[in-house]
């Protein structure tokens, strides 16, 4: 992977590596909803976004850095 460089100039905001865990409580919460909801036979299911807040994780979003590096832009 030495040659593996990123394409564009954004980067996350935090220093969380990854939002892995996050992803993985919030699909396990939409799972056990959407169970619940066609068991008693509900027509409207919920979505990712009604069950979890994502600006809540670990990783805050991400910015353009238009004068990153090229040591920066390596992976």
């Amino acid at each position: 992977m030495s040659r593996s460089k990123r394409k564009h100039k954004i980067f996350p905001i935090t220093i969380a590596r990854s939002e892995k865990d996050n992803k993985q409580i919030a699909n396990r919460k939409l799972r056990r909803k959407t169970r619940e909801k066609i068991k008693n036979q509900e027509e409207n299911l919920p979505t990712i976004r009604e069950i979890s807040d994502i600006y809540n994780w670990n990783k805050d979003g991400h910015m353009y850095n238009p004068n990153a590096t090229k040591r920066e832009l390596r992976k």
